[in-house]
C-alpha cells in the first residue's frame, strides 16, 4: 500500500464541522481510518458516524467537547458497516460518565440495526443549533448507505459512497451508478468522506468517479467484443495486463460487478462455465 496523505487526529474544517479521526487506522480497507464528524455550532450537536470502537478515538472525542463545551445531542449512522457504527456503545458510555443525556441514533433501516434506533428516510432533515442535514439515500456501497448534505455550506459528507484518495467499492454497481448520478445533480461544493481527505471540487469529483466507471464498463464491452466469450478473468488479463497479476484477483471481483450491471441491463449474459458474451443489446 502506497503511503497515505495524512489525515490529523483532529481538524475544524468549518465553523460548522470538525473531524475526528476514528483511530483505526491506517490499512487498506479503511485508509488512514474512519471519519467521524461533529457537526453544529451551539451546546448540543451531532455526531456523524462512531468509529470503529477503538479505545484511543474517546481522548480525541472527549477533548473536542471539552474544547467546544458541548455535547452531542443526535448520532447519525451513514450505514451498518463495523467500522461506522461499533464505536456506539463507548460513546454512549462517555456522555454518560459526563451526565449528558443519551443521545437519539438515526440511520436508514438495516436488518442489523438495533432496537431503539430511529429510522431516517431520503431527504428527512436532522437539525441542531447552526445545522440543518437532509439525508440522501444512496444505496450501492450497502443498501442502507446515507449521504448527508449540510444545507447552511452546501457541503456533502459523502460517508463510504466516495472516498477521499481511493475508488469505493460496492455491493452492486447498477445502484451505486444511480446514486452517483443522484450526487451529480445536487451540485455541492466540498465533499467530507468516510475516509481519506475532503475534497473542494465536489462537482468535479463526482463526475469523475462516473467517468472511471463508464470508461472501466465501455473497456469491458470492447474487450468482449473482441474475444467473443470468456469469464471474468478472462477480461481481467486483458482490461488489467499492465497490473500485477498477484492484483487480479481483486479486480476481478469489480470487473464481475460491472458485468451483473451490464446482465441487468441486457447487454450481456452468462454462458456455461461462468463465461460472459454480448447480446445484440451491447454498445459503447
Amino acid at each position: 500500500m502506497n503511503p497515505l496523505p495524512l489525515v490529523p487526529d483532529v481538524t475544524t474544517l468549518s465553523k460548522r464541522v470538525i473531524r475526528i479521526l476514528g483511530q483505526n487506522g491506517p490499512s487498506k480497507f479503511v485508509l488512514q481510518g474512519t471519519n467521524t464528524y461533529l457537526i453544529g455550532t451551539g451546546k448540543s450537536r451531532i455526531l456523524l458516524d462512531t468509529g470503529e470502537g477503538v479505545p484511543e478515538y474517546l481522548p480525541h472525542l472527549t477533548s473536542v467537547l471539552d474544547r467546544e463545551k458541548c455535547s452531542i445531542s443526535k448520532v447519525l449512522l451513514s450505514h451498518w458497516h463495523h467500522d461506522h457504527v461499533d464505536g456506539l456503545p463507548s460513546v454512549r458510555d462517555l456522555l454518560q460518565s459526563r451526565a449528558q443525556p443519551d443521545p437519539e441514533v438515526w440511520k436508514f433501516p438495516h436488518e442489523s440495526d438495533e432496537e431503539g434506533w430511529l429510522s431516517l428516510r431520503d431527504q428527512d432533515e436532522i437539525q441542531v443549533e447552526g445545522a440543518t442535514l437532509r439525508a440522501v439515500h444512496t444505496p450501492g456501497h450497502t443498501t442502507d448507505h446515507l449521504s448527508f448534505l449540510l444545507l447552511e455550506d452546501n457541503v456533502l459528507f459523502t460517508a463510504d459512497h466516495i472516498l477521499g484518495g481511493s475508488t469505493s467499492v460496492f455491493e452492486d454497481l447498477k445502484t451505486y451508478m444511480s446514486s452517483l448520478r443522484k450526487l451529480d445533480g445536487l451540485q455541492v461544493g466540498t465533499l467530507y468522506p468516510g475516509h481519506g481527505l475532503e475534497m473542494k471540487n465536489g462537482v468535479q469529483i463526482i463526475k469523475d468517479y462516473i467517468n472511471h466507471r463508464q470508461a472501466r464498463e465501455d473497456q469491458i464491452v470492447k474487450v468482449l467484443q473482441e474475444i467473443r466469450s470468456g469469464s471474468a478473468m478472462d477480461i481481467v488479463k486483458v482490461v488489467y495486463r499492465d497490473v500485477r497479476e498477484d492484483l487480479h484477483f481483486a479486480a476481478e471481483h469489480g470487473v464481475t460487478q460491472h458485468l451483473a450491471k451490464l446482465e441487468q441491463e441486457g447487454r450481456v449474459s452468462q454462458q456455461k462455465g461462468d463465461h460472459w458474451k454480448l447480446t445484440g443489446q451491447a454498445r459503447i
